[in-house]
């Protein structure tokens, strides 16, 4: 991280995430009180789905969601794949990304920003090399470089090196470059699963040999 981006990162990042949180909730709370209703009418409860994930310095944080899936399960007690378990209300709310909506007061609190990595899952934190575990060294966000540059239709490696990548050049105009990206991908809703699945797949590891990331 350069010396700018290190001092945009430490005293003017923080108070914007605030400030853009809390416009957008009060903005939002329509559509807020609006959906979590269609959620609980049609996915039943809970509402939220709240899972822990890693943030800043790779510290364990809880996020919330707008429920998505069913918890409908096999005979002997699994869930079913989550091609199953989304149902085309839930496709709806991750096209339009509204799901990601609760994540306001996560940045409100401080445990993600407006942009930054997106916080993955806990049990990948044992699989990521050096150069991917940078992604850490800032706070997850909301939408990142990677959401902007295909989101969950490129590979890991590409989305994490476009996370290191956002790392070492964070600034001010960057991020806002971002924010606008995203809408316009909102708007379009492009890049919503991979070719393979519904979502994303499994991260299974990265190989840990040494490995120039220079493009």
């Amino acid at each position: 991280m350069s010396s700018k981006g290190n001092m945009y990162s430490r005293f003017v990042k923080r108070p914007m995430d605030f400030i853009l949180s809390l416009i957008a909730i009060v903005l939002l709370s329509p559509i807020l009180l609006v959906v979590a209703i269609l959620v609980r009418t049609k996915l039943g409860s809970p509402v939220l789905f709240k899972q822990e994930r890693p943030g800043l310095n790779e510290e364990v944080f809880m996020m919330y969601k707008f429920r998505t899936m069913t918890d409908e399960k096999d005979d002997s007690g699994n869930l079913l794949p989550d091609s199953v378990r989304l149902t085309k209300f839930g496709r709806l709310l991750r096209s339009t990304s509204l799901d990601e909506l609760p994540e306001l007061f996560n940045i409100l609190k401080g445990d993600m920003s407006v942009i930054g990595p997106r916080p993955l899952l806990v049990q990948y934190l044992p699989l990521y090399n050096d150069h991917q575990k940078r992604r850490h060294e800032v706070r997850p966000g909301l939408s990142g470089l990677a959401q902007v540059s295909g989101r969950n239709a490129i590979s890991w490696e590409d989305k994490f090196n476009l996370d290191v990548t956002y790392v070492d050049n964070i600034s001010f105009i960057g991020d806002w470059k971002i924010i606008f990206m995203t809408i316009k991908k909102v708007i379009v809703r492009e890049d919503i699963s991979s070719e393979t699945a519904a979502t994303m797949e499994p991260f299974t590891g990265a190989e840990k040999e040494e490995i120039n990331y220079e493009k």
